[in-house]
């Protein structure tokens, strides 16, 4: 995900609101967690970090068809560890952001999964990996961060074994222009890559894949992204987890514009399988 050295900086920062890591330990001990005995469960408020959370991981997954004992690169992180419990996955996460990938270590030798699920730092458009190491590559709303599309997917193909899986659930533009700043991936137009459904099947396709799957779920994004809004502006505050806690004093302000921002078609959210050719 890093072009130079100022865009990482700048993703980092986007990110960054220093220990997380302790912030989400006080936040599950506060709801009454063994922080050196968790499960995945425990950690679903802050483990997926996209519209719609585990249950949109859960139909990808059934859209994806993974099948137990797949090798999976997890482009992004969040869903890994869901992944290597339902599905049975190996998996390794790749992440520009190094806090996320300190937080996902920890995190994961916390539920005991560090056997089926590791983080590496890295750059998706120049992956660090074989080609042929994987029998799936999964994003879950990562490439609005990501300028160079096509490197993303051409490394996609690159590091797939014959016959292997692209899957993804992604924020695109919609046909309403200009989008409501901030959002939860960019404070401004600077770090925000979103492109039509239409230029996002081209460049897949270009990079060698065969469309198998394409559902558009903005409706159902929209609908549930309510919840999420009712719950960072609740009277009494947040609850002691969320993603409020990546996202810091202006989550509010940065989940409604997601909202207007899909309410009005400026953005699309979709789900997709696409096939090695």
């Amino acid at each position: 995900m890093v072009t130079d050295e100022g865009y990482a900086q700048s993703i980092n920062s986007n990110y960054d609101l220093g220990d997380l890591a302790e912030a989400i330990l006080r936040g599950l001990r506060a709801t009454g967690k063994d922080v050196d005995a968790l499960t995945p469960a425990d950690l679903r408020a802050v483990d997926q970090f996209h519209i719609g959370a585990h249950e949109t991981t859960l139909a990808l997954l059934r859209l994806a068809a993974i099948k137990p004992g797949a090798v999976v690169l997890d482009v992004g992180g969040g869903p890994a560890r869901t992944l290597a419990l339902e599905a049975g996955c190996q998996v390794t996460v790749l992440d520009s952001t190094e806090e996320f990938v300190r937080l996902g270590t920890m995190l994961t030798a916390r539920t005991g999964l560090s056997g089926q699920v590791q983080f590496k730092h890295g750059d998706a458009t120049q992956m660090p990996f074989p080609a042929g190491s994987f029998d799936v590559v999964w994003t879950q709303h990562c490439s609005m961060n990501m300028p160079d599309k096509a490197a993303l997917y051409a490394e996609a193909h690159r590091v797939l074994r014959p016959g292997g899986r692209l899957a993804i659930h992604e924020v695109m533009a919609g046909p309403v222009t200009p989008l409501h700043f901030p959002v939860p991936w960019a404070k401004d137009a600077a770090i925000s890559f979103v492109e039509t459904p239409a230029v996002m099947r081209a460049l897949i396709e270009q990079s060698g894949f065969r469309e198998a799957a394409w559902v558009d779920v903005s409706e159902a994004a929209t609908g549930g992204w309510a919840g999420a809004i009712a719950s960072v502006s609740a009277p009494g505050g947040p609850p002691p987890l969320g993603l409020h806690l990546f996202l810091g004093p202006g989550t509010g302000e940065l989940f409604q514009n997601l909202w207007r921002n899909l309410e009005e078609g400026r953005v699309v959210v979709v789900q997709a399988v696409f096939d090695k050719a």
